[in-house]
């Protein structure tokens, strides 16, 4: 049946969209205890992560019009609109469930991105700053990035 073959196929999703914010957590973690060795490779996973699931996206489309068709639904039906228009309170309650879990996933995805696009910001501009004060003093700076110290101390001593 296709509803069974589209859940199957949201269910695939749904891990790699779990995968995504495991793999974004990594990233995140590496760029703030300062592992930046490994983070060319924690982004390598993260855009993999991405390919898959935008082509698995295409196999889903394709079973969203068959189910929809099946359901009498039109063609560019969403997955809470078959949530609407399911045959039975079993096929609502399973596409249902997909429906929250993929978009608390999708939001919590969101978060993670911008927490480490901040992270990955604030640690150029910490670099670009030190490097452009070789030579002067340049502060003390917070685990977050922020100047919490004046003139006294250095990231890099320049003096030895």
């Amino acid at each position: 049946m296709a509803a069974t073959d589209l859940s199957m196929q949201l269910l695939r999703q749904r891990e790699l969209l779990e995968l995504m914010l495991f793999k974004l957590e990594e990233l995140e973690m590496l760029v703030t205890t300062g592992r930046t060795r490994w983070v060319q490779h924690a982004t390598s996973e993260v855009e993999r992560v991405a390919k898959a699931l935008a082509s698995g996206a295409i196999l889903r489309d394709t079973m969203f019009v068959d189910v929809a068709t099946q359901w009498g639904a039109p063609e560019a039906t969403t997955l809470r609109e078959l949530v609407e228009i399911a045959p039975t309170e079993a096929w609502r309650e399973v596409m249902g469930s997909h429906h929250a879990v993929m978009t608390g996933l999708a939001e919590e995805i969101a978060q993670k991105r911008n927490a480490v696009n901040q992270h990955l910001r604030t640690a150029l501009r910490v670099t670009q700053e030190t490097i452009a004060g070789l030579g002067e003093p340049t502060g003390e700076y917070a685990a977050s990035g922020a100047l919490v110290g004046g003139a006294g101390s250095r990231l890099l001593d320049v003096q030895v």
